[in-house]
């Protein structure tokens, strides 16, 4: 069922580009690498659920979130293909990832204490975290490594991968990624003196399987990329891949007006006209994910670049247009109209920020609608 539509404003998610962006990856990925569909973050903001749908159709072979949350949500769905949980979760709650048959990532012999305590009769699956240099989340030593086995022997937990996770590999200078590397083989053939289980051991996130393809393992974690974005403005300018993006997002003119030359526009009366202009208003703000940075960026009308003027509101912002425009005219924030193009990577730049956190911060007031073929906005019509 389409999501309600009443302010006419929207996201348009291409399912086919998600397809094509997997597809293009396991081009270059060796024959035994299997790809994990990343949709942590309802989808990095372009839905969890239909994403995670089409990347499986598309030859993914299991998909990995951030909580236990979205893992069961996706459950809930309907999903029964392998789920990993990447971030650290609780171990009261592991008999939540035994009844839906959900992985966990575990490292702490702490955890293992308390798991083994709480004598819950049914195995759980757990993938091991190895830090090899992102310092967030891991075991860093042989020492502790040896200690983990020795407390996860006395578990009912059933050992089924292990992964790290890179730093630097979206950069030219390939050098930390090869420290890293090292040291993952280091703390692999440690692993191996302690159990003889079959793993699944993955180390690519989608930087590091699109520069470093034929270092890749038994899979990937195909994050960024699936949806079309490059993980750095590097590979972008480079692109040893190419992908296309899946998001584009659309309002219409609610409001057209000319004022004179002197006038001031939206709070703080940061944009003051110097002569007649024709000033469009647009129902999207702040609490749809366009910041207020986004002042200065240009949005596309009539196949045209035309600047957002004044401060964003929470649900409204200002354009300035080269002429009048009837109501119910199309805007085009991140996109194409006609020859022009909006991309994520250019608000990042004008925000200072990255393109994951732009797509993560358009909120669910946006309805997204997704089409399985359709990449210029064609997939909602008024």
């Amino acid at each position: 069922m389409d999501p309600l539509l009443y302010r006419k404003a929207w996201i348009n998610i291409n399912l086919a580009a998600i397809s094509a962006n997997i597809n293009q990856l396991k081009k270059q990925l060796p024959n035994q690498t299997a790809v994990m569909a990343v949709v942590k973050a309802n989808g990095y903001g372009h839905g969890d659920i239909q994403v995670a749908q089409a990347a499986l159709a598309a030859g993914a072979s299991g998909l990995a979130v951030a909580l236990l949350e979205e893992a069961v949500r996706l459950r809930k769905a309907g999903i029964k293909a392998p789920i990993l949980v990447m971030g650290w979760v609780a171990p009261e709650f592991a008999r939540i990832a035994i009844e839906y048959q959900i992985t966990l990532t575990v490292f702490q012999v702490s955890w293992l204490e308390t798991f083994k305590q709480n004598k819950i009769g049914q195995p759980l699956s757990i993938h091991l975290k190895l830090d090899t240099g992102m310092g967030r989340l891991g075991i860093r030593s042989i020492e502790e490594l040896r200690d983990f086995m020795a407390h996860l022997a006395q578990c009912n937990i059933n050992l089924t991968g292990v992964y790290t996770h890179f730093a630097t590999a979206d950069e030219p200078n390939h050098d930390y990624y090869y420290k890293q590397s090292s040291r993952f083989e280091t703390l692999i053939n440690e692993l191996k003196q302690h159990t003889t289980d079959q793993m699944v051991v993955h180390t690519g996130n989608s930087a590091a399987a699109i520069q470093h393809s034929n270092d890749m393992l038994n899979a990937v974690r195909f994050g960024i990329g699936m949806y079309g974005l490059y993980p750095s403005l590097y590979l972008k300018e480079t692109q040893p891949i190419s992908l296309e993006p899946a998001l584009s997002l659309h309002a219409k003119l609610t409001h057209v007006k000319k004022v004179g030359a002197g006038e001031s526009i939206s709070y703080g009366a940061t944009y003051t006209t110097e002569q007649e202009e024709w000033i469009g208003t647009i129902p999207v703000g702040y609490a749809d994910g366009i910041q207020r940075g986004w002042q200065g960026l240009s949005v596309l009308i009539n196949g045209k670049k035309m600047p957002l003027i004044g401060r964003i509101c929470m649900d409204q912002c200002m354009v300035k247009l080269d002429q009048a425009y009837p109501i119910g005219t199309e805007v085009t924030f991140i996109g194409k109209q006609g020859n022009e193009k909006i991309s994520m990577e250019e608000i990042a730049q004008h925000l200072g920020t990255i393109n994951y956190e732009v797509a993560c911060l358009l909120t669910n007031r946006l309805p997204r609608f997704y089409d399985p073929s359709d990449t210029e906005g064609a997939g909602v019509n008024f």
